[in-house]
């Protein structure tokens, strides 16, 4: 009996210290580490931990030593619509090379208007030198919407970038002989790789990487699974996360879990044969911009999710991630503006460019 006692009180004493620990939630807080920043589109940190960040009417800003400084050398960027400096990346040897990459509307080029175009360059003494245009989708357009566009590197230094399909939802998207609503691969020095999906398809863009896409403006390299994963806008609902593979075709818009802005539908199916399902996805739409997997020690309780920022609704959406799927989620830092872009910060720790306030640390209490 008396075996039996000690038995049961071992036992509600590990369950209460289980229940205790699963119950301890920290205090979130921020702090803004770059002030006044109108739409920080992306930021990356360069191994002196300053930050390069573009700003989205065209100016690209060194941040170090708590100074805003103005880069010269940029190209000219058009303003035009959602259009305009768009996301930003450093080189994965860029403590050898110091090149940058980045993406921007351009009216260069075929057509009236503008289209999404991928650049490299030299970054040293807050000058760009050695400026070489990578990529320009091609035509021009005179829409203002959907130029994507985020950009990931992965370990053998292939530079990947999305761009939206330019609010031509009917023609670009499923068609890989038309640029947009793609997400594209290419050699850090803009040459196609030779094993690109559609190199030997006659009159297609060879630098497509995978196609179906309506706007993606989140992409990152899973640390925990080398995966390229994206998100993207939906129209009226519909927003979705995909783990972006080799020639895979994503749907847009044949399939979709949204409808049209003024409540119709535009197709009736969510899923067809040789067309790849969400991950995840969002109805009513969050429009999601920027993402981050949390790969730190700073948040203990966090390491192995992913941010995704809410333009929509101004907040984080903290998700907890299983399997490969998103089993939970949480809104984090509400109501401080509309997130644009997330990264994890040299010093493990994760920043958020948000609009009309900055760029901030998230911080456990």
């Amino acid at each position: 009996m008396k075996k039996l006692s000690l038995f049961l009180m071992l036992i509600l004493t590990f369950s209460c210290k289980i229940k205790s620990q699963n119950n301890t939630q920290n205090t979130i807080d921020y702090e803004v580490v770059v002030k006044e920043l109108n739409i920080p589109w992306g930021f990356t940190f360069l191994p002196d931990n300053s930050i390069l960040i573009s700003e989205k009417e065209g100016e690209l800003i060194h941040f170090k030593d708590g100074k805003k400084t103005i880069v010269s050398g940029m190209p000219e960027v058009t303003l035009r619509g959602q259009g305009g400096l768009l996301d930003i990346e450093k080189h994965p040897n860029f403590k050898e090379n110091n090149l940058i990459y980045f993406t921007y509307a351009s009216s260069e080029g075929e057509g009236s208007g503008a289209n999404t175009t991928l650049m490299s360059a030299k970054f040293e003494n807050n000058k760009l030198t050695n400026q070489k245009v990578l990529y320009k989708a091609a035509p021009n357009s005179r829409k203002g919407q959907h130029f994507g566009s985020r950009i990931v590197f992965d370990k053998e230094n292939h530079v990947y970038f999305s761009i939206g399909d330019r609010g031509n939802r009917d023609e670009n998207p499923q068609d890989i002989t038309r640029d947009c609503g793609k997400i594209y691969r290419l050699n850090d020095d803009g040459t196609i790789p030779n094993d690109n999906p559609f190199v030997d398809v006659d009159n297609a863009k060879k630098a497509i990487f995978s196609y179906g896409h309506r706007n993606p403006q989140g992409m990152e390299i899973n640390p925990f699974t080398n995966e390229i994963w994206s998100h993207e806008h939906g129209p009226k609902g519909g927003d979705e996360i995909n783990i972006v593979q080799k020639g895979k075709n994503y749907g847009w818009p044949v399939i979709s879990y949204g409808v049209n802005y003024s409540g119709t539908k535009f197709t009736e199916i969510t899923e067809k044969e040789g067309m790849e399902q969400p991950l995840h996805y969002w109805t009513p739409s969050i429009a999601p911009s920027g993402m981050a997997f949390i790969n730190s020690d700073k948040y203990p309780n966090w390491k192995g999710n992913l941010l995704v920022g809410s333009l929509k609704f101004e907040y984080i959406a903290n998700c907890t991630l299983e399997n490969g799927k998103v089993i939970k989620e949480e809104k984090i830092l509400e109501g401080l503006g509309r997130v644009r872009s997330i990264e994890q910060g040299n010093d493990g720790f994760m920043y958020v460019g948000i609009e009309g306030l900055g760029i901030v640390k998230i911080i456990l209490k």
